[in-house]
């Protein structure tokens, strides 16, 4: 039914960067009012938590894509620069706009702007309507037998499991549902997202398609190509057995009920274990936004209390080296070659080159966290910072703190014929497979015909595997409340 006054509404996008499925979006077409789709480039709400340079990148051309598919519909996107707060409440005075809507978000300072945007409307008459839409499950709905938090993830995905709604996805807008008159707002060559003194050093179109048509792409690709042997594939760096959907969940150009929708419709056969396996790993996400939800200072602070007095080193020296992808370690230094020239790193050689800059140099894992905030297109506050206390073992359901990668078997076990390596590091492409991923066992007689020098075309390991395990052990046990364990 249309609004008696024909006054508009307001839609703010955040990071929900697409126009199907969208709860919050659909509830402000059904009020009846012209919608006046708007975004906020606002980098000073969000702190030190404002996007990276990899997902500015992103976020840049999702909103190209996003501005182009509302302009098909005979809407335009209005997108200014500045607080979220003030800009919606001046949107608000010049439009005449009787209410806003939006998806809800769920990072302490996402939480917090919505509380505050909701107080300052209010003060001009008009309400906030926070739908959810980025989640399969809203947080604070998902809780144990004794209504608390799940705290480990295989009872709580055992518990989402039986509960997946039928997915019934909602419709797009259609022309006239936008308004057709809109305030003025920046032009895509003024949203200053992209600096230019942080370019990306590849052309990352080849590599990434932002928006909404890219994540149904990368959709499809994955049910075409990589569904079949997924609970194998997508430990293995080497080849394309992953959905590569992270981005784009992240910024909302897909629903992750579209998603499973989408699985659920597929004829997959004898791929049910393969495809199962997928949404099990939707359901980790899920499980690290519920907890960030539940337990927002993990963004900072390790999840577990005895964890706070882990004696972690200042090792800058380390820490460059790392970023830099010259550990000495060629699973590792792949690893951060790929995220550089990328903005991606495979998940498995996430888990490894985590573990080698917790463990191996006993650096925070903070340090981490932030450096992948800072180059990931798929920057997301609950998954990053989940992700880096489960491997540091101070997190929800964390890996055992005693458990050390070997940089070495890992590469062997899951690069053994050195694709992944070969590809990022090339100047050990000519390595025999036997020794690519411990160079330093090269024999000399091998070393000038491999091309391969020790400290001059490759460098030496900045630290030895067996030393640093016995270093990171021990300072695990000195933390207080370790738990004993054998270090196996």
């Amino acid at each position: 039914m249309a609004n008696a006054t024909n006054a508009p509404v307001i839609y703010w996008f955040r990071q929900d960067l697409r126009l199907s499925d969208l709860p919050a979006l659909r509830a402000a077409i059904d009020s009846g009012a012209p919608v006046i789709p708007f975004f906020a480039i606002d980098e000073d709400t969000p702190g030190e938590w404002a996007p990276g340079n990899a997902s500015r990148w992103w976020l840049q051309h999702s909103l190209l894509a996003l501005s182009a598919s509302i302009e098909k519909r005979g809407g335009r996107l209005v997108v200014q620069r500045g607080g979220s707060e003030a800009l919606l409440s001046q949107l608000v005075a010049e439009t005449g706009a009787h209410a806003v809507y939006c998806s809800q978000a769920y990072e302490p300072w996402n939480r917090s702007l919505e509380d505050h945007v909701a107080t300052s409307l209010a003060t001009l008459g008009v309400a906030l309507h926070c739908l959810p839409g980025s989640l399969i499950f809203t947080p604070g709905d998902i809780l144990n037998q004794a209504g608390e938090p799940f705290k480990v993830f295989t009872p709580f995905w055992r518990h989402c499991r039986t509960r997946l709604p039928e997915q019934r996805l909602l419709p797009a807008p259609k022309k006239g549902d936008f308004a057709a008159s809109t305030p003025a707002g920046l032009a895509p060559s003024d949203w200053q997202l992209l600096r230019a003194s942080e370019q990306p050093v590849a052309d990352w179109h080849d590599l990434w398609e932002p928006g909404a048509q890219g994540a149904q792409q990368a959709l499809q690709r994955f049910l075409d190509h990589a569904l079949e042997g997924y609970r194998d594939g997508r430990d293995i760096p080497a080849i394309a057995g992953t959905s590569r959907l992270s981005p784009h969940l992240h910024w909302g150009d897909i629903s992750p009920r579209e998603v499973i929708a989408t699985l659920q419709a597929a004829p997959v056969g004898e791929l049910e274990d393969d495809r199962e396996k997928f949404i099990a790993e939707l359901g980790w996400r899920e499980f690290n936004q519920h907890l960030l939800y539940h337990f927002p200072h993990i963004d900072q602070q390790p999840f577990k209390p005895a964890f706070t007095s882990m004696p972690w080193q200042q090792n800058e020296d380390g820490f460059e080296a790392w970023k830099e992808g010259r550990t000495g370690y060629p699973i590792v230094d792949a690893g951060m070659r790929e995220l550089k020239a990328t903005g991606f790193m495979h998940n498995r050689v996430r888990m490894i080159c985590a573990s080698f800059l917790t463990k191996h140099l006993l650096v925070p894992w903070q340090w981490g966290a932030r450096w992948f905030w800072d180059t990931l297109v798929d920057a997301d506050l609950a998954n990053n910072s989940g992700g880096w206390q489960w491997v540091a073992g101070c997190g929800a359901d964390a890996s055992p703190w005693f458990r050390i990668f070997n940089p070495v078997l890992q590469g062997r076990k899951f690069d053994p014929e050195g694709a992944y390596v070969r590809r990022w590091v090339p100047e050990l492409t000519d390595l025999p497979d036997r020794h690519l991923h411990a160079p330093w066992e090269l024999p000399p007689m091998l070393s000038a015909s491999s091309g391969v020098t020790l400290g001059e075309t490759y460098p030496h390991p900045i630290v030895d595997h067996a030393t640093a395990r016995e270093a990171a052990l021990q300072a695990y046990k000195e933390r207080s409340s370790a738990p004993s364990a054998d270090a196996g």
